[in-house]
């Protein structure tokens, strides 16, 4: 009889084996904040996906913001991705489909060739495609070159829908501005938001600058379209906005067949719709305004179509009076010696409304590069537990549900880009067309009103945490400032409350407010 005897495993042995190192990739193709809070749900995804794996050792997730998958030499991430591949830190990629990898057939094959030389492999979830196990590149550049296809197709597909949509005046307003809403795919006026938007026309024309306008509706309590501040940039949107006439001018932007966004300046026709909804501002008021903002535009050196501010300055709209909420003007004193000083505009205006008296531009300056000191010197202590608290706060469960929010969002715009395509051959009848054309977009409308309620809930918590890294990035690698910078104060900083002459405080960009004195 034959003996057989069980040689036991060396289990400690087993476990010494090193892990599959694996990093993560995803992308979004616009830095809008609903997409920003898109991409960290794919973080939070990836990161949870391959930390459950025991084998497998979580390098990283590299990933890249407001970047078109049709280029490679601008996506920042996936360089740094393949840099760290070269390095031997990584030897497993997960990513999402091989169009978020890239939509490029020469560059998606040029990365995988690359890749597996270093020996590292590919895993394409959508595809289910692991380059390791491939016998040849052929389904890959199959699948790519669809890719690459699909991109110029889809893109195509939609100018040629959106086109006829602009000259049949059929075309519908995804979002509509502040003060309407989407009702029955008609733009119908939000009476409470209509009033605020005559304020704003009536306050503009009565010859209060869109600074003034912002902070009087920030003092009110009133919130923008977004539920955040008013600023100056947001007023002036308004003003500029024909929308407001019931008319709609279509077209204002296009893509090019490199997939990049332009400004219209006369390039491609533009679709006037007049009557297009109910107005709120007759088109004498908006022309009105129009003249007005010329002016106070060449009064400050501002030209159109150049971003240049030639007469401004950094603490320009951003000191504000903790008295009356009145913004600071610049002023040059000469009492003595000549300098410059920032004086409260109602003070100027009329001293018993308001009793703040000027600071200099020099202390404020002084203060700035020692409450940047203290940062610098006490990150440990400020910014640091501030990043870990917003990091902590759990959002886990949202960003699952965007994230299937998102893929059902994107299977409805594939299944309307196959009708449109359908119908632009001629193969569906234009009533069914419109039909099912119609069932997608109000299922697309709820699933979006969906998403943006759940990205609105954590967007804030999101951007400062965003801000917060950014800062303590700084502070982390930068030694004693001895000198006042434009460039970092209007990095970090949102505003400059004045609460008297001795004190005021840094509102940062990261949320939280510092105070110094004025040493004088």
């Amino acid at each position: 009889m034959r003996k057989v005897t069980k040689i036991v495993g060396n289990n400690a042995l087993i476990n010494m084996q090193p892990k599959l190192r694996v990093a993560a990739y995803c992308r979004v193709s616009t830095a809008s904040d609903e997409q920003l809070i898109s991409l960290e749900a794919q973080k939070a995804h990836y990161e949870n996906y391959i930390r459950s794996n025991d084998e497998w050792e979580y390098v990283g997730l590299y990933y890249d913001e407001g970047i078109t998958g049709t280029k490679k030499d601008v996506r920042a991430g996936l360089l740094s991705m393949i840099a760290d591949c070269e390095d031997g830190k990584i030897e497993f990629i997960i990513t999402k489909s091989i169009s978020r990898f890239a939509r490029n057939t020469t560059d998606c094959l040029e990365m995988v060739r690359k890749l597996i030389g270093l020996g590292v492999h590919i895993y394409f979830e959508k595809e289910n495609i692991n380059t390791g196990t491939m016998e040849s590149e052929l389904m890959l550049s199959i699948l790519s070159g669809l890719a690459e296809s699909e991109s110029i197709s889809i893109s195509e597909n939609t100018k040629w829908a959106i086109q006829r949509r602009f000259q049949n005046g059929t075309f519908k307003i995804s979002y509509p501005p502040y003060g309407y809403q989407n009702m029955d795919g008609q733009m119908i006026v939000i009476p409470k938001q209509a009033e605020i938007v005559k304020y704003i026309f009536a306050e503009v024309l009565s010859g209060k600058g869109t600074q003034k306008v912002a902070n009087d509706l920030n003092q009110k309590g009133i919130p923008s379209k977004k539920g955040g501040r008013w600023t100056a940039t947001t007023i002036r949107g308004i003003l500029t906005n024909e929308k407001y006439t019931g008319d709609v001018l279509l077209q204002k932007t296009y893509t090019d067949s490199h997939f990049n966004r332009h400004t219209n300046y006369g390039e491609k026709n533009m679709y006037l719709v007049e009557n297009h909804h109910e107005a709120i501002i007759s088109h004498e008021d908006f022309e009105a305004v129009d003249v007005v903002l010329n002016q106070r535009a060449k009064e400050k050196g501002i030209e159109k179509r150049n971003s240049k501010y030639q007469n401004r300055y950094s603490f320009s709209g951003k000191i504000i009076c903790s008295e009356c909420g009145s913004t600071f003007k610049r002023r040059i004193h000469s009492s003595g010696r000549k300098y410059v000083a920032w004086c409260c505009s109602k003070h100027i205006g009329n001293i018993t409304e308001c009793s703040m008296q000027f600071i200099r531009d020099e202390d404020i300056k002084t203060a700035f590069v020692t409450m940047m000191n203290k940062l610098i010197y006490g990150q440990k202590f400020i910014l640091r537990p501030l990043l870990n608290g917003l990091r902590n706060q759990n959002n886990v469960a949202s960003f699952r549900r965007i994230e299937e929010l998102e893929t059902k969002i994107e299977n409805n715009m594939e299944q309307s880009k196959m009708l449109t395509g359908l119908m632009a051959k001629g193969y569906l009848k234009p009533a069914l067309f419109n039909k099912e054309k119609n069932s997608l977009e109000a299922e697309r409308e709820s699933l979006l009103a969906e998403k943006d309620q759940l990205t609105h809930s954590v967007n804030g918590n999101f951007a400062k945490m965003e801000e917060v890294d950014r800062l303590l990035k700084f502070a982390t690698k930068t030694k004693t400032l001895t000198a006042y910078e434009d460039e970092l104060f209007e990095n970090y900083v949102e505003k400059i409350i004045v609460f008297s002459r001795e004190e005021i405080g840094f509102e940062l960009k990261c949320g939280i407010t510092l105070k110094e004195r004025l040493v004088n």
